[in-house]
């Protein structure tokens, strides 16, 4: 399965990017923290923020002590005339392998009017700031990448997680009034800034049906196709996505598994979910509602089964190819691929990321919808898994900014669609190359059969009996083994 010894080269992603045969973004979630200071004083810093790190299954989300929710002050802020060469590695490695950035945080509705500012420290409440903004934080992220040439994209108008709790206790009209104020505030502050929008995120249940969050139930369950004709009156100009997770791969069909032709899965590890992204995707289309691209997450884990088993190639590159045929471009917005769920060696578990970083985004390029990818995060250092999770390295650079056998599988799925490249070239070459359309080549052997974990042959009644997601929990929460 594995390919030789990498050898990778001295081109970046970004500069391959530019010779790809379309345009495509390659792109990065950042964190102020790491941007503007080095990573000694982030780690001097760390120390004071918010006390003792509890068990991640006793915590809520908003509560997690992490760089994510860290912000740098003003005084701290280096110029932005700063040579290259002085800025931290964590920078440096930006501005040389991505053309693109999106806010991790910072810019979610509770940051900017709730949480932040105000007091980060778990033991202070967060302050309430209703219908009052401080975009201090994220000017100084957009203001960076702007002078550095980097496309930004918006994240997230509208998500039931980060926004403020207080909309619990309005009424129906005033959180529609309150949803629409964001929407225009946040929008005509960044116009002509930001040109590209997540508006909604994660509104679906695993079952593919909407989730009964604050907004379905105030505002009834047209509010996604409402939020996005705000979006497009704020800002006409403004690309607008719809963004969500678990819903990147598409089985061959609605057929009895025994009428399979032998090539295929008749249905995705989340084909539930995947049908209703594109079901409710075709619904705000057929209704003509301005809507511009869909984002799939992309949080894998190599490990995983059940709901979190890796899609394969073709289910992805089937999933990108109907929503295409919707006349929507298609990103993968937050890619992360864990691994210490593996049961195996750490040159195994390298082997494994790199194919699913490479043979994933090699599909999906092969598909003319496609226009880019985003990680959420580049360093090991630097990872939301680490505090939602646990322990692991799910990006292309090490905790030291080294670029690993995982770089090399994004590389060289850029230069699939650059002159000269083989278009949706799989780890493996020729024999491999039926994974681009077909689940298990002509021996009945699966993509990642080294090391694609068997599913259990119990399963966890607890686990199994009901779906927290209908009620808004995030179903990245849930186990690996779910």
């Amino acid at each position: 399965m594995a390919s030789s010894s990498p050898t990778i080269s001295d081109e970046t992603l970004s500069s391959i990017a530019s010779r790809c045969c379309k345009k495509v973004y390659i792109g990065t979630a950042i964190l102020p923290k790491p941007l503007f200071l080095h990573d000694s004083q982030i780690d001097i810093s760390n120390d004071d923020d918010n006390g003792d790190n509890n068990n991640s299954s006793n915590r809520r989300t908003e509560e997690i002590k992490c760089a994510t929710i860290s912000t740098v002050d003003r005084d701290r802020l280096p110029n932005l005339d700063t040579p290259t060469h002085q800025l931290p590695r964590y920078t440096q490695t930006l501005l040389s392998e991505f053309n693109s950035v999106v806010i991790e945080h910072h810019l979610k509705w509770g940051p900017l009017v709730h949480t932040l500012p105000g007091p980060i420290s778990q033991s202070s409440p967060p302050t309430m700031h209703l219908g009052k903004y401080d975009f201090a934080h994220v000017d100084s992220m957009v203001d960076f990448a702007l002078h550095h040439n980097l496309h930004i994209k918006g994240h997230v108008l509208v998500w039931h997680v980060t926004s403020p709790p207080y909309l619990e206790e309005m009424s129906p009209s005033q959180v529609a009034e309150a949803v629409k104020r964001h929407i225009f505030t946040t929008m005509s502050y960044f116009k002509g800034r930001i040109q590209m929008w997540d508006v909604v995120n994660e509104s679906l249940a695993s079952d593919g049906t909407l989730v009964e969050n604050v907004f379905y139930r105030k505002m009834g369950p047209d509010y996604i196709e409402q939020c996005f004709r705000w979006a497009h009156e704020a800002d006409p100009d403004a690309f607008l996505i719809y963004n969500d997770n678990k819903v990147e791969g598409c089985g061959f069909g609605d057929i009895e598994e025994e009428q399979c032709d032998g090539m295929h899965h008749n249905r995705a590890p989340t084909q539930a979910k995947a049908d209703g992204f594109y079901n409710l995707l075709k619904d705000l289309v057929d209704k003509g509602v301005p809507i511009h691209g869909a984002g799939m997450q992309a949080h894998f884990s190599a490990g995983g089964t059940g709901h979190q088993r890796p899609p394969t190639p073709a289910m992805v590159k089937r999933q990108i190819r109907r929503i295409g045929e919707l006349g929507l471009k298609v990103n993968i917005s937050e890619m992360d691929v864990r691994v210490s769920k593996l049961p195996s060696s750490s040159a195994d578990r390298s082997a494994a990321q790199t194919q699913i970083y490479q043979d994933i985004v090699s599909a999906a390029l092969s598909e003319p919808s496609f226009d880019g990818i985003w990680l959420w995060g580049f360093s090991d250092r630097h990872t939301w898994v680490k505090n939602f999770y646990y322990d692991d390295a799910p990006l292309i650079f090490d905790e030291n900014y080294q670029k690993k056998e995982s770089y090399l599988g994004v590389q060289r799925a850029l230069k699939t669609i650059c002159p000269g490249g083989r278009v949706g070239e799989m780890i493996g070459g020729e024999d491999a190359q039926c994974y681009l359309d077909q689940d298990l080549d002509e021996n009945g052997n699966v993509w990642g059969k080294c090391w694609m974990q068997p599913e259990p042959e119990e399963v966890d009644e607890k686990k199994d009996s009901g779906d927290s997601t209908k009620e808004g929990q995030p179903d990245w929460l849930l186990s690996d083994s779910h």
